[in-house]
């Protein structure tokens, strides 16, 4: 890994030497500090663990009053939070928070698909037949057979969602 590729390292991508001189025009902030105003510039993270939506996500943000002094408090702030062990001490959190975690009774579980979460089919609702099929009405929504072919007196009970998100026959 060279030093470019490490968002933590104390050289910036952008301070190469250029190879050409241009006249510059000296930038100006598009405001002025002013000690009581809010500040109008605003940089928002997310870091996360993992690909997956459950991951841990670390979402900090910094305000400033011109985009130098926002940029400047965001990299400031990155490399706090790695010096005082902030991203690790988050990752560990979460690992000890999924251990503890027993689930719920009857819980659907999730997955993301096209933006949403939504209920999985998954291996939680099974029945005789295989893995059962999930639908969603709107107003209701159930776990139906897995048995494909069958003749309604054939196929397993319906699993129907509860008040409490939950699923359980009738």
């Amino acid at each position: 890994m060279t030093t470019t590729d490490d968002p933590f390292a104390d050289v910036s991508p952008w301070d190469e030497p250029a190879t050409t001189t241009v006249n510059s025009i000296e930038e100006k902030p598009l405001t002025a500090a002013t000690p009581n105003a809010p500040a109008p510039f605003k940089i928002g993270f997310t870091l996360k663990g993992g690909s997956g939506f459950e991951s841990e996500w670390i979402t900090p943000a910094v305000y400033g009053h011109s985009a130098d002094e926002t940029a400047a408090r965001g990299a400031e702030l990155l490399s706090a939070m790695k010096t005082a062990g902030l991203i690790d001490l988050t990752a560990k959190a979460a690992q000890y928070t999924r251990e503890q975690y027993k689930g719920g009774v009857g819980a659907a579980p999730k997955r993301f698909e096209n933006g949403k979460v939504v209920a999985s089919n998954g291996s939680d609702y099974t029945c005789d037949h295989g893995q059962r099929t999930f639908k969603d009405g709107g107003s209701w929504a159930a776990y139906f057979c897995g048995g494909r072919g069958l003749d309604k007196p054939e196929q397993c009970p319906p699993l129907w969602r509860q008040k409490d998100g939950s699923f359980r026959a009738k």
